[in-house]
């Protein structure tokens, strides 16, 4: 047996992968801790292992961006997705890093896992001495920089050519030292105020850890010649049930009908009007099902169905993702995951967050249809979902996807890691 310490920004879509592998930990006899926000106190409790809470600015609610994200509406484009990188992941460092040790301190653990984008752990990287290996698990699209990309956030596919690097080489500059130089000096400070010096640029930290596990076929990444060594793929992560009842429809569901499944997730789900309704009224006059999940709110925000529609609160991916023809969706990356890693084809409209980054990759593998907007007009859902449903070249790209995560077994291999990394 030994002893893990998990960590994870308080944000749905980061916790969830991180409890996945605590879960599987747990039932493998190790000893588990995880160090998260308190909403998910009883989450952690649930599979067994020891809850340790973030303090501070750190301990946010991400159901209440009103409140964690106070001033966001005073920002529009990039300077809004500056605010967020700041308030969300920089900001919260010196309280992160204050919780973190206290736990390394108390419990010795013989490894820590953090999610990808969990800054507190960057003081405790600088450590020459006296450390357990650290690895981070990547839950969004692979942020790490290469010869051949453009900056992170721009949805700019690979490089082609010598023209195409000699451009991504200057907006890269561009980035580092213009646009994302404020968020660099906020990461400067905070980490000043852990007593630690800057880690190199903040947006490009996954070659630090002892071993990065990336989450997803490697197929569905991007190249790149230059990948730190560190640096593995370790597949998807098995779909779980939600716990939650199936709808009394469920059953009724026809196998002789395309089903095509939409959903905002369980965060950017305050407007349906973004993609859930137009998408319903695209479909309205199709011979198939719409299955919507409202993302954990009240199936009657989502307004009257069509006939042709079904909704539930929740949905357990694991029963209806093999049921499925086409998935919709804003772009949350677990949810695209699960949907390839079944052979699914994929539209997604998507703006906010990693969401842009998310959608291109889509596009790029030839697996699914980029939108290039997180409010889609009907009309564009309409196409792209007929053109999912009668190209076969969407679904044979997403079986090739799915063929590379059948390759790995996730959790084995995260635990297998665990177990044999050692700090470099």
């Amino acid at each position: 047996m030994v002893t893990v310490l998990l960590a994870s920004n308080p944000i749905h879509g980061h916790v969830g992968p991180i409890l996945q592998v605590a879960a599987h930990l747990v039932r493998s006899g190790h000893r588990v801790a995880v160090l998260t926000g308190t909403r998910f106190r009883e989450r952690v409790a649930s599979i067994g292992a020891e809850f340790r809470a973030l303090g501070g600015v750190a301990d946010y609610d991400d159901r209440r961006p009103d409140l964690y994200l106070p001033e966001r509406e005073k920002y529009r484009g990039l300077k809004q997705a500056q605010y967020d990188i700041r308030t969300i992941f920089i900001e919260p460092i010196p309280d992160q890093y204050a919780a973190l040790s206290e736990a390394i301190d108390s419990l010795r653990p013989d490894a820590v896992l953090v999610d990808g984008a969990f800054g507190g752990i960057l003081p405790v990287l600088a450590r020459d001495a006296d450390r357990p290996p650290i690895l981070a698990l990547g839950v969004t699209p692979l942020s790490q920089s290469s010869r051949d990309l453009g900056p992170y956030g721009m949805a700019l596919p690979p490089a082609r050519n010598a023209a195409d690097r000699t451009r991504y080489a200057v907006l890269n500059v561009v980035a580092r030292r213009l646009v994302f130089r404020p968020t660099q000096r906020a990461a400067v400070r905070a980490l000043a105020r852990c007593g630690a010096g800057p880690r190199g640029f903040v947006m490009d930290l996954s070659g630090q850890f002892d071993r990065f596990l990336q989450t997803g076929p490697a197929s569905l990444e991007y190249p790149r010649p230059d990948l730190a060594a560190t640096t593995r793929f370790v597949g998807v992560l098995p779909q779980a049930g939600s716990g939650a009842p199936l709808p009394p429809w469920w059953d009724d569901l026809d196998a002789t009908r395309p089903i095509v499944h939409v959903t905002q997730g369980t965060i950017d789900n305050h407007d349906f009007g973004r993609l859930v309704r137009p998408t319903l009224a695209a479909l309205a006059d199709r011979d198939l099902t719409v299955v919507v999940s409202a993302g954990g709110r009240e199936v009657d925000d989502l307004g009257p169905l069509p006939a042709n529609a079904r909704a539930a609160s929740y949905l357990p991916y694991d029963l209806l993702l093999p049921r499925t023809d086409v998935f919709v969706t804003n772009g949350g990356y677990g949810g695209v995951q699960a949907a390839l890693a079944a052979g699914i084809p994929v539209v997604v409209a998507g703006d906010t967050e990693d969401k842009p980054e998310v959608a291109a990759r889509v596009a790029w593998t030839g697996a699914g249809i980029d939108l290039r907007s997180g409010t889609p007009g009907v009309g564009a859902i309409a196409k792209a979902v007929d053109a999912a449903l009668s190209d076969p070249s969407y679904r044979s790209a997403a079986h090739r996807l799915a063929a590379d995560a059948a390759r790995h077994d996730a959790l084995a291999e995260i635990t297998h890691h665990l177990l044999t990394t050692r700090p470099r």
